[in-house]
């Protein structure tokens, strides 16, 4: 039985490269998912393409409007948040410009239905032979440092923390995880993982090494317009 999924896409100011047609198509191709649109406050036409964009799928995509700009983490936070209180197995999150491409969705559920104990997938931007991933290279080698320190203090073999595509087991440990805003609006990735590690190394859980699962990504293409300076 195909596990039910909803993805969470935080937005803000994504008017002129939000592809709303993808979205679509995705949809129409896959069964069993449905997509939660967050719209961090934005101040231009991001709000009316969004409404727009379900009622051409109503049963399938919902919108969640924040009064104000509170910054990705929050957005995804509370997105997640709405998500798991309806019926749903799977809940993660997926940038809005699509540098993972939908279509790899689909490699997220097969793992979770294949390893029954995964309760976190993270994409993972490796470079590898056979693999398509543009990064900038400043970015690249920032990242690496990053995840290096991040390893180490969480003592957690992560190669890549920041990557925007990450699914999660819809489950008591992660409204654990979500119960409090993050402290930050960008390495929001890092603190839920600090999280998972001080509840699943307290006792109350497994090794967080043994439920967290790094997929490598087979494509992935850096969007020159990020909001991320």
């Amino acid at each position: 039985m195909t596990l039910s999924l909803t993805l969470i896409v935080p937005c803000y100011r994504e008017a002129s490269r939000l592809a709303p047609d993808r979205f679509l198509e995705f949809l129409d191709a896959t069964a069993g998912t449905g997509l939660l649109f967050v719209d961090d406050g934005s101040d231009d036409d991001t709000p009316r393409v969004l409404r727009e964009l379900a009622t051409r799928r109503p049963a399938r995509i919902e919108v969640l409007t924040l009064p104000r700009n509170y910054g990705k983490g929050e957005a995804v936070r509370r997105g997640l948040l709405a998500a798991m209180e309806r019926p749903t197995d799977l809940v993660g999150f997926w940038d809005a410009d699509l540098s993972t491409p939908l279509a790899l969705v689909e490699d997220f559920r097969a793992l979770f239905e294949a390893r029954p104990d995964t309760a976190w997938v993270l994409g993972s931007r490796w470079r590898g032979l056979g693999r398509d991933i543009e990064r900038n290279a400043l970015r690249h080698y920032l990242s690496r440092i990053f995840a290096t320190v991040v390893s180490a203090v969480l003592r957690l073999a992560v190669y890549d923390t920041q990557c925007g595509a990450k699914v999660f087991r819809s489950a008591p440990v992660l409204r654990t995880v979500l119960a409090d805003p993050f402290a930050s609006r960008w390495v929001f990735d890092v603190e839920m993982l600090a999280r998972l590690v001080r509840e699943y190394r307290s006792g109350r859980g497994p090794d967080p090494a043994m439920v967290t699962y790094e997929l490598p990504l087979i494509r992935w293409h850096h969007d020159g317009r990020s909001h991320l300076r």
